[in-house]
């Protein structure tokens, strides 16, 4: 036995045949089974992944470069923007500042570059415009007339320039450009709440009656917390009746309240302008049926947006509760009754909280899109009626600003979702 023993311990172990698939040994096959199933689903989820890249990753990303990105000068005068950063902002600039500017004006005029850079100088100070635009054309005569070598004398040329134009003596203009010199800044981002640059580089208060996108921002907040309370109680009883009616009827009355949805909301935001002025059809008729005898300014002004945005946003407030309250069984009620409770009490603690996930999923979409609504506040509403969408697609049509402005957009959305998950709980709503 010992020795049987001893000799099993001394023979080597005899070799086990791996097993195989048509001459295919089955580890393999199951890594390549397993490399194809992770290649399936990353393939299901690429296409998602494209989506949301294209749609809101780059759209973002370009939004918040914009904000920052001033290339205008560094771009169209660049000998300038790398000369006037080295200088200090005191005294008069240095020759080799004043000789670049004067370099790169004969060259944008040439190129037909000046209108840019006029235009971008023109916020910082206005005038500006006039002065670049009257410089290079001037610059560029008198290149011409007596050539480079006595145009860029050193001793003379910051002469010849103010000779040109007496504002070039006037620091605040060199100053402007050397802050715009750099391709990036934050003056659009500060110009969002009422902030400036001064002239020392330190950061202030706009003038006061340049002072503007602060009150935009709450009053854009003011109107859509009403817009949406005035969905929620309008929404509130009509998706009740539709809820409870038969489904023939209900079917029937979604179908109209469908309707709006359907037209172009630049149709009926003409429309309710149409219908809400001094000779509409809401005057007139009240004036027949004698509710009042003179004509109410009901539109270009705070009840013609309320009006207009009401009725564009009411169908997403129904339906969310709409579809919640169908959902809910009527014997809830009866079982209330029978315990005694009276029909206030019964709604209050018995039905109105089962509809709490659909009052959280209306408010969110009217509200959300309640803030980029620009349309029915500049055709229906009055001046001080415009929210800062209207901004961005036109007050704030410079690129920069209406990029910085749809920063402070998006944070307000951010805000408002984060306060509703604190408060409501985003698991709560409908669209948990």
């Amino acid at each position: 036995m010992k020795r049987r023993a001893y000799t099993a311990r001394m023979l080597p172990d005899r070799p086990t045949a791996e097993p195989r698939l048509h001459g295919v040994p089955l580890k393999s096959l199951l890594r390549r089974t397993e490399r194809l199933r992770k290649l399936g689903a990353f393939g299901l989820v690429l296409v998602p992944l494209l989506f949301i890249l294209v749609t809101l990753v780059l759209p973002i990303s370009a939004m918040l470069w914009s904000s920052v990105s001033d290339p205008v000068l560094a771009n169209n005068l660049p000998r300038l923007s790398a000369q006037i950063r080295l200088w200090q902002g005191r005294d008069q600039p240095p020759y080799e500042v004043v000789a670049a500017l004067v370099a790169d004006l004969i060259v944008a005029e040439r190129e037909r570059k000046v209108g840019r850079v006029a235009a971008r100088l023109n916020h910082e100070i206005p005038g500006f415009r006039t002065l670049m635009l009257t410089t290079a054309d001037r610059v560029s005569a008198l290149n011409r007339a007596i050539g480079e070598d006595q145009l860029f004398d050193k001793d003379r040329l910051l002469a010849r320039l103010i000779a040109l134009d007496a504002r070039w003596a006037e620091s605040r203009y060199w100053i402007r450009m050397r802050q715009a010199a750099p391709p990036y800044t934050m003056i659009y981002l500060l110009r969002t709440i009422d902030r400036t640059i001064d002239l020392d580089d330190e950061i202030v208060m706009v003038k006061e009656d340049r002072r503007l996108f602060v009150d935009v921002f709450w009053r854009t907040v003011w109107i859509c917390f009403w817009v949406t309370v005035y969905c929620l109680t309008l929404g509130y009883p009509i998706a009740f009746l539709l809820a409870n009616m038969s489904t023939t009827k209900s079917n029937i009355c979604l179908l109209f309240l469908l309707l709006p949805l359907w037209t172009s909301i630049l149709v009926k935001s003409l429309s309710w302008l149409v219908a809400l002025q001094n000779e509409g059809v809401v005057n007139d008729l009240g004036i027949l049926s004698g509710l009042w005898s003179t004509p109410f300014e009901l539109a270009r002004n705070r009840v013609g947006t309320y009006v207009s945005m009401v009725h564009m946003l009411l169908p997403f407030m129904t339906f969310p509760l709409f579809s919640v309250m169908k959902g809910i069984d009527g014997y809830h009620m009866q079982a209330a009754a029978t315990m005694g409770a009276n029909p206030w009490v019964a709604f209050w603690r018995v039905y109105f909280p089962q509809t709490l996930p659909g009052v959280g999923g209306g408010v969110l979409l009217v509200f959300i899109l309640s803030l980029g609504l620009y349309v029915p506040p500049a055709l229906v509403g009055g001046p001080g009626d415009q929210m800062l969408s209207y901004f961005i697609a036109w007050g704030g049509a410079g690129g920069g600003l209406a990029a910085s402005l749809s920063i402070v957009l998006l944070g307000l959305v951010a805000l408002f979702l984060i306060g509703f998950h604190r408060v409501v709980g985003v698991d709560r709503t409908l669209f948990r």
